[in-house]
């Protein structure tokens, strides 16, 4: 009985997402969905990236946390939408969710849109928001191994912020061996070593949104 429920939650999310996919294709949105442990800097990440690229583009941002909109709040104070979902305890973000999210959201125009999904290495990756492309933080304060112990997110991920590249000198994490088993399980995925602090690596993280921005308008 359990599998069974477990499969019909995740269809019905499925045919949610697809919903959301036809919308965002229809007004020519690039929907990204950020994830990562609790701390990794997706909000950082975020703060940047709205700030440095505001004058290129029009952004939003669909907030996702346990409690409290802290979060949405300093997305705010960029200027880009931003609205909350506090989940009340939910590990992740779902279709449903967002679709919900998305009536406080002026599309118009819009081009990019960020989804923080809750902080958690394990249920985002199973749950489609309607994303174009998932986005996976990992900083080298977690540990170098975490690719292997957590698979799946990193396997689906189009790209991965190596985040807190200032950290190195003072923590035990080999980028070397990090960056080895995210390509063992996604030849594919595309690799930012970054630290939003000293700006490091932002360049070319922003290089990328461009790219699947005009992508997506074609």
């Amino acid at each position: 009985m359990k599998v069974s429920v477990v499969r019909n939650v995740l269809e019905a999310n499925e045919r949610l997402a697809q919903e959301l996919k036809e919308v965002f294709a229809q007004r020519g949105i690039l929907a990204l969905n950020l994830m990562s442990s609790p701390g990794a800097g997706k909000t950082s990440l975020l703060e940047r990236t709205l700030a440095d690229l505001r004058d290129e583009f029009k952004m939003a941002v669909i907030e996702g946390d346990l409690q409290t909109d802290n979060d949405a709040r300093r997305v705010a104070a960029t200027g880009a939408q931003a609205v909350q979902i506090n989940t009340e305890g939910g590990c992740h973000l779902n279709a449903s969710m967002i679709l919900e999210a998305l009536k406080q959201i002026d599309m118009e125009g819009l081009d990019i849109l960020f989804i923080e999904n809750v902080g958690n290495l394990v249920c985002p990756a199973e749950f489609d928001v309607g994303e174009d492309y998932k986005v996976t933080l990992l900083s080298v304060t977690e540990g170098d191994d975490k690719p292997e112990k957590y698979p799946l997110m990193f396997n689906l991920s189009a790209a991965s912020v190596l985040n807190k590249t200032d950290l190195l000198p003072y923590v035990d994490f080999s980028m070397e061996s990090a960056m080895k088993h995210m390509r063992a399980l996604n030849k594919d995925i595309e690799i930012f070593p970054t630290s939003c602090r000293t700006r490091e690596g932002l360049d070319a993280w922003y290089g990328w949104l461009r790219g699947k921005r005009a992508e997506k308008k074609k």
